[in-house]
């Protein structure tokens, strides 16, 4: 693809742009948009690659080419040149990423002492309050809190219960637990005047 070249070559590089300079650059980004956009989107197709990604670096490349030895002779050349090193830039990026482990491992138990520590002083407590239930509560629950993780069927079969009368039983008791662990629980003290 050949572009019309601009009406007015830029000056050589100063502090400041000039305004000829300026209109230079405005129009080789406007000639170059479409082209640009349509190579950015093929080499993206390649895959992993996003076209505007591709778009941005080749942007900045020219801007900086711009800036500092002048435009490129042959405009749509170095576009797709650069457009080309960009993606397998990006490419060579995306291969080397390694994904985090998920979840991350010092948010587990077993990784902070303190957490484990938290952890098996709130399991003893729970079976400490669950045995001091009355009758037929501290079994169920005992049965409940099985590691062997059992089924309401087996449940029923060990206590000697009916399957539906579960349900509602371990309602109560655990209203029963929740108050006799909120009694155990110091009441906070008030703060500040008292009135």
């Amino acid at each position: 693809m050949t572009l019309p070249a601009p009406a007015a070559a830029p000056p050589a590089a100063s502090a400041a742009p000039s305004a000829a300079a300026a209109s230079y650059a405005y129009d080789l980004f406007r000639t170059l948009r479409p082209l640009l956009a349509a190579e950015a989107v093929a080499e993206a197709a390649s895959g992993g690659v996003e076209p505007g990604d591709l778009e941005q670096a080749v942007w900045l490349r020219l801007l900086e080419l711009l800036d500092g030895s002048g435009p490129p002779a042959d405009p749509a050349g170095w576009l797709l040149h650069a457009v080309r090193t960009e993606a397998s830039l990006a490419r060579r990026a995306t291969r080397r990423e390694l994904p985090y482990p998920f979840p991350p491992a010092a948010t587990t138990d077993t990784a902070c002492p303190e957490r484990a520590a938290l952890s098996a002083e709130r399991r003893r407590v729970l079976r400490a309050a669950v045995g001091r239930l009355p009758g037929r509560c501290a079994r169920l629950l005992n049965a409940m809190l099985s590691p062997a993780d059992p089924t309401y069927r087996e449940i029923a079969g060990k206590l000697g219960m009916s399957q539906g009368s579960l349900g509602p039983m371990r309602s109560r008791c655990l209203g029963c637990l929740r108050r006799m662990l909120a009694a155990e629980v110091a009441a906070p003290e008030l703060r500040g005047k008292e009135r």
